[in-house]
């Protein structure tokens, strides 16, 4: 199961991302840390813009909800999701890795 912390103003979600994929998608999860594959290359903030952009879309959340607090330069990466209860957060990442 993920892991997802209850913040102040939000949830805090760790995840794995891989740039330079052959497609975009959310992959699944592994030891609590959801897994994100991007087509962009990891050069001057590409691929954490990609990622960033496909959560929202993916999750349905505006792309301002979303923000890196951790692991800029890192594949391993922390994410703040703004004005989401950890329930909710929880509901649309399981309803979008298994349809």
């Amino acid at each position: 199961m993920l892991t997802i912390k209850q913040a102040k103003n939000g949830c805090i979600l760790q995840i794995q991302l891989t740039p330079n994929a052959s497609r975009e998608e959310i992959s699944g999860f592994h030891e609590g840390v959801l897994k994100v594959k991007v087509t962009a290359h990891p050069h001057e903030g590409a691929a954490n813009a990609a990622c960033l952009k496909l959560l929202a879309n993916s999750l349905n959340l505006k792309k301002s909800q979303l923000e890196i607090i951790a692991g800029l330069k890192s594949r391993k990466k922390t994410l703040l999701f703004k004005g989401i209860a950890e329930k909710n957060l929880q509901e649309k990442i399981v309803k979008k890795i298994n349809p």
